[in-house]
């Protein structure tokens, strides 16, 4: 995002986000892609990878090292050139614990 004269501008986040290059499961009808995260938060993750644009919402399934696969469907929220932002949707506490540890010794 630029400011009104022209530079970046820095936009605070409610989740910080932690580097995390994991692979993550894109759930396609009756199949299964491997692509990789770059970063994830509490809110959402970015995915190096570039669905069709008409798609608006993926199903992911994200194996935390460790700890449980959390499967949830999410919105794209940003799309660039690299790859797009995912906003979670729903996420039961057992979901919501496991990325709480997951993050919680990368942060900053």
């Amino acid at each position: 995002m630029m400011t009104p004269a022209g530079g970046p501008r820095t936009v605070e986040r409610y989740h910080p986000r932690v580097e995390a290059d994991i692979p993550v499961k894109v759930l396609l009808s009756g199949r299964t892609v491997t692509v990789r995260a770059r970063d994830v938060s509490m809110a959402g993750l970015f995915l190096q990878a570039h669905p069709p644009d008409t798609t608006r919402r993926l199903t992911i399934a994200v194996p935390l090292p460790g700890d449980r696969e959390v499967v949830v469907e999410c919105e794209i929220r940003r799309r660039e050139v690299d790859g797009v932002a995912l906003e979670f949707g729903e996420l039961d506490w057992d979901d919501l614990i496991a990325l709480a540890r997951f993050l919680h010794p990368r942060l900053p």
